[in-house]
């Protein structure tokens, strides 16, 4: 831990060297990720400008086993609001970061890339070990007058820029493992998607009947959490209020918080709900892209037939695997859910976007929460 923390002063140390402040671009879409200064490659390592803070999920959303690094950054005297439930309220003006990468795999081609849930060699937070790492894509969220705009960047095989991808990109990478285990091979092709700008919109617009961007990791259960800065391990929300960059914060005890979905020690169904909050939650809402399912997998959905128990399908097909209902208690392989989080099937696979693989950790999560529901369906004829 002390090595851990002389490297984390090492890096907050060198960041900014040869970096020109942040730019807030107002409007267009410029050409490179460094444009932007907000994260740079100098010296071995991915660096975070002055004022750019990285932050964290309690639960992140799952694309392809990447690590990612999230950042924030507001101009100067520039401050968020605090929102109990809905997504915190940032300026005009503020720039989100998320940069997704792997660990490299050992003695691996550049295709290859870890599979792991350990961060302990990448050194997320105040910048990233290029020797160990290998940086994938970055996307950029930036609210300007007319709203938030996202706007996606693809890193060249030099690992030394990222440029503008508007229409996407696909890399084909192959996942490598220490070993296998319960079926899940020790290496596995497949092809990342780098999405476009509209499947980033898509996604993002949480709200179908306005369709307007909005950030979806940022509020206040996601990352009401202790984060370790170069200066110790503070709580993020009262680390973003104490610079300046969120207001209105009230004590701790009363702020929501989902738990993390990957701690053996959370409750189960609180670790299920978490990572259907957040990574179905922003379509499976009231007022989401997917609302005429009448499904709703956001954090407070009562557990009935609104959370898909015993709730039949809008539409019968290929979706469903010819199941009856999105959850049958104590039956996980008869439900819906769990069917479209294993497939990897375009028009099948939910989520629909940011994946080309099934997340099996998730999958088990899910499948071992329905197994312990009580209760019965009954298909009418």
């Amino acid at each position: 831990m002390q090595g851990f923390a002389l490297l984390l002063a090492l890096l907050l140390a060198g960041c900014q060297r040869g970096m020109q402040p942040v730019a807030f671009h107002a409007e267009g879409r410029p050409a490179k990720l460094s444009d932007w200064h907000v994260v740079e490659v100098h010296d071995g390592q991915l660096q975070l400008n002055d004022g750019v803070v990285p932050y964290d999920l309690n639960t992140p959303l799952f694309t392809d086993y990447a690590h990612k690094l999230r950042t924030i950054w507001m101009p100067k005297g520039a401050s968020g609001k605090y929102q109990p439930v809905d997504t915190l309220d940032f300026p005009v003006g503020t720039v989100f970061s998320k940069t997704f990468y792997y660990p490299r795999a050992a003695d691996g081609k550049f295709s290859d890339v870890a599979r792991t849930a350990d961060y302990s060699r990448d050194f997320a937070g105040q910048g990233l070990e290029m020797a160990n790492v290998r940086l994938i894509e970055t996307r950029i969220l930036v609210h300007r007058q007319n709203g938030w705009e996202a706007i996606p960047y693809v890193w060249n095989d030099a690992q030394t820029e990222a440029t503008l991808a508007r229409t996407g990109a696909v890399l084909p990478l192959t996942l490598v493992a220490a070993s296998a285990r319960d079926g899940i091979p020790a290496r596995e092709d497949f092809n990342y998607v780098v999405p476009d700008e509209s499947q980033c919109a898509s996604c993002h617009a949480q709200d179908w009947i306005d369709r307007k961007v909005h950030p979806i990791g940022p509020k206040a259960r996601h990352i009401n959490k202790n984060y370790l800065y170069a200066d110790g391990e503070h709580n993020q929300l009262e680390h973003l209020a104490k610079v300046g960059y969120l207001g209105g914060v009230p004590a701790l005890a009363t702020v929501p918080r989902d738990v993390d979905a990957g701690d053996p020690k959370a409750p189960l169904d609180a670790r299920a709900r978490a990572w259907l909050d957040i990574n179905c939650g922003h379509c499976h809402n009231p007022n989401g892209a997917a609302n005429t399912t009448g499904l709703s997998l956001i954090h407070g959905t009562p557990e009935n037939h609104e959370l898909g128990i015993c709730k039949p399908p809008t539409a019968a097909g290929q979706g469903t695997g010819n199941h009856f209902f999105d959850i049958v208690p104590g039956q996980p392989d008869a439900s819906i859910i769990p069917y479209r989080l294993t497939s990897t099937e375009p028009g099948t696979m939910m989520p629909e976007i940011g994946r080309s693989t099934a997340d099996h950790e998730a999958i088990a999560l899910i499948k071992a929460w329905i197994a312990a529901m009580p209760g019965t369906c009954t298909v009418l004829h």
